[in-house]
């Protein structure tokens, strides 16, 4: 059983961090140890998990499905081990917890309060922000990120869900505007698109080849408030790209379909936390319980 785990903390640190030498700095390792390690590991398995060039390595898709079944093996052995550590000592201790605001309310706090309720003792300060924060500076134990991590020195990371976006509409408006069949459709729809400093996102939807390709949504409603622009077309005022945690109860309710089958490049979220010898067991219990949990509210 313990060979069986050999080189698998190595191969999810590379695949999380995006290559072998930022793995190395978060193990303390070389990076020549951690491409050592891989490489016995894929000798074992009998498969390639990682092309290899001078520049990158990127998952085969053997690798992304082994990687996807190591992820949750080890979530659930850190989880067993919190279980354990939880019955030996009470979860206490005051935590400071930034995360992104509609995320947030809707995807985190009810897990959150979740926790708090069975454990009595543990204190959390949870703080709501779009932007990323400074642990260090202002003093946050853990924040929630998500899309692609920046290169900070002394955190620490972990991913606990995956973030995906969906196109949707009322049910009054596609009767009175039509069903689009495509992408290339949505030229003669009105849109209802999130817009940021006076910038509009982008749409990047995955094509059937597996890559990805981006729509530019022209408009006359930009908001800056994901839960605005569901209302808005809820409201009948055009089509939107949402994400799935956010359309869902819209849809249960019968305000919105989802419109076109098309999926968004996954956004991975993180937890991240100021780098120790040893987690604590407040962190480790919030953390364990968003990895958990997270990817259920999520779907």
């Amino acid at each position: 059983m313990n060979e069986m785990l050999n080189g698998i903390p190595e191969f999810v640190e590379a695949v999380e961090a995006g290559g072998f030498s930022a793995a190395a700095a978060r193990m303390n390792l070389s990076r020549s140890a951690i491409g050592k390690t891989i490489a016995r590991l894929e000798r074992r398995l009998n498969v390639r998990l990682f092309h290899r060039t001078t520049r990158m390595q990127s998952l085969t898709d053997e690798g992304q499905a082994f990687y996807e079944r190591c992820r949750r093996a080890l979530d659930e052995i850190q989880s067993g081990e919190a279980m354990l550590e939880s019955g030996k000592r009470e979860v206490t201790g005051r935590l400071r917890i930034s995360m992104p605001v509609l995320f947030g309310r809707r995807c985190a706090v009810p897990l959150l309060l979740e926790l708090a309720r069975i454990h009595p003792k543990l204190e959390l300060d949870l703080s709501f922000s779009d932007r990323v924060v400074d642990l260090f500076d202002e003093g946050f134990d853990l924040a929630i990120r998500n899309g692609v991590l920046r290169d900070e020195a002394g955190l620490a990371a972990r991913k606990i869900a995956v973030h995906r976006m969906t196109l949707c509409a009322s049910p009054d408006y596609l009767a009175a505007r039509g069903t689009p069949q495509t992408i290339a459709d949505l030229d003669n729809h009105d849109l209802v698109v999130y817009a940021r400093s006076g910038q509009t996102k982008k749409w990047t939807f995955l094509q059937d080849d597996g890559t990805a390709g981006d729509y530019y949504p022209e408009t006359r409603l930009r908001l800056d408030d994901l839960e605005v622009l569901a209302d808005a077309a809820a409201a009948s005022m055009g089509i939107a790209w949402l994400p799935c945690w956010l359309v869902r109860d819209y849809v249960h309710a019968g305000k919105l379909m989802p419109v076109l089958n098309v999926s968004s490049r996954p956004v991975n979220v993180y937890a991240v936390w100021p780098q120790a010898p040893q987690l604590s067991l407040k962190t480790r219990a919030v953390i364990d319980q968003l990895a958990a949990r997270l990817p259920d509210v999520m779907d």
